[in-house]
C-alpha cells in the first residue's frame, strides 16, 4: 500500500503496526528525514500525490492521512486510480474537531475567522470532488467519532504544528497561539483538554 503526503509519519506508523508493507510518499525534507528516522525500515519516495512516480495497477491500497487537500483532485484522482489494482482503494480522511462538541466547535469558529484557507471543510467535499473529475466513481463517506485526554501543552503543540499557523512564522503565530491556549484554558481549568474528533472518511474503490 502507499501512503501520500506521510509527513512525519504518524498514519504510517499506524498502519504498518498493523501488518501493512507501507511506501511512503512525502515530498518534504524536513518531514521525510523525520519518518525516515522513525521508521527506517519503510520505502520512501520524494514526491507528490499529483504525480506518483509508480507503475500503474501496482498498489491495492492508497492512503492520504490529513493530506489529500495539498493536491488539486483533477490530477491525484487520475493518479491514484492508475496506480491501484483493479479493486484496490483510495481512502482519504481528516480528523476534525467534532462539531457536536461545543468547546471543539467553538475553537473551529475562531481558527476559521483567523485564517484564510481553513480546510478543514474539504473533508465533508471529498465526495464530490472525486466525482467530478470521474462521475463514473462511487465514493463512499463514512463519519466517525473519538476522544482523548492530553495536557494542554500537548495540545498547543498541536495545534501549532497546523499548517495554517506553521504558514505564518513563529513571531506572527506566537500571539494567536497565546490567545487560543487563554481560551482553552477558561474550558479546562485543571489543564488537561479532553480534545474531541469527527473523522471525515470517504473511500473510492477502482
Amino acid at each position: 500500500m502507499v501512503d501520500v503526503g506521510a509527513g512525519t509519519g504518524i498514519a504510517t506508523r499506524l498502519l504498518t503496526s498493523r501488518g501493512a508493507r507501507v511506501l511512503a510518499v512525502e515530498p518534504g525534507p524536513g518531514m521525510g528525514e523525520q519518518l525516515h528516522e522513525a521508521l527506517p525500515d519503510v520505502p520512501l519516495l520524494r514526491a507528490v500525490g499529483d504525480a506518483l512516480p509508480l507503475s500503474s495497477a501496482s498498489a491495492d491500497l492508497i492512503t492520504y492521512a490529513q493530506s489529500w487537500h495539498w493536491t488539486e483532485p483533477e490530477r491525484s484522482v487520475p493518479e491514484a486510480i492508475r496506480v491501484l489494482a483493479p479493486g484496490g482503494a483510495l481512502a482519504v480522511w481528516w480528523n476534525v474537531p467534532d462539531p457536536a462538541v461545543p468547546w471543539a466547535a467553538e475553537q473551529k469558529a475562531r481558527l476559521a475567522r483567523r485564517f484564510d484557507g481553513y480546510h478543514h471543510d474539504v473533508s465533508l467535499r471529498a465526495s464530490r470532488l472525486i466525482t467530478e473529475v470521474d462521475p463514473s466513481l462511487r465514493p463512499l463517506y463514512r463519519e466517525l467519532h473519538w476522544t482523548r485526554r492530553v495536557p494542554l501543552d500537548q495540545h498547543m503543540a498541536l495545534l501549532g504544528s497546523r499548517s495554517y499557523f506553521a504558514r505564518l512564522g513563529p513571531d506572527r503565530a506566537a500571539p494567536l497561539l497565546a490567545e487560543e491556549r487563554e481560551e482553552v484554558s477558561r474550558v479546562f481549568r485543571d489543564g488537561v483538554v479532553e480534545e474531541a474528533y469527527a473523522v471525515h472518511l470517504t473511500v473510492t474503490f477502482r
